[in-house]
């Protein structure tokens, strides 16, 4: 698993980014970037979190720290075929333990967001075009 790191400078304050990150709507705006799809949680500290796409397909995932309108960590724990969890780590393909974490920094009246995340090698190129998209989502819907 190799890591990837994103950033974005936002002209908006921290409040108004994690807003966009994390509101239901703008959630998936943003996140379409990887695909038509939602997020099934409520984004608290030890909450489970499901994203779903159009297909009922997806990845389970545990939401294991969040400092509000600062910080949002998430580890991936095991996948969604066909409406079913399984956290074997086969079926998992992998992903069982990966994190994702969303930083958000103050920067002179303006937001810095950074982004790290776990990747398997095969999907490296794929995620580095998809995020930097939907930073740039992320950026349009905070400064609007």
């Amino acid at each position: 698993m190799k890591h990837l790191t994103f950033s974005i400078t936002i002209d908006a304050p921290r409040e108004k980014v994690w807003q966009v990150l994390w509101g239901k709507d703008t959630y998936t705006e943003w996140a379409r970037a990887f695909g038509e799809g939602r997020a099934e949680t409520d984004w608290k500290k030890g909450s489970k979190a499901r994203f779903v796409d159009s297909n009922g397909e997806g990845m389970i995932s545990s939401i294991t720290d969040v400092i509000p309108n600062e910080y949002m960590e998430i580890t991936h724990e095991g996948t969604l075929m066909k409406g079913e969890e399984d956290y074997s780590p086969a079926e998992a393909g992998g992903w069982g333990g990966a994190k994702e974490t969303y930083t958000l920094k103050n920067a002179g009246g303006k937001t810095e967001l950074h982004i790290y995340t776990d990747m398997q090698d095969e999907f490296i190129e794929m995620f580095s075009e998809m995020w930097p998209k939907a930073l740039n989502t992320v950026k349009q819907l905070s400064e609007n």
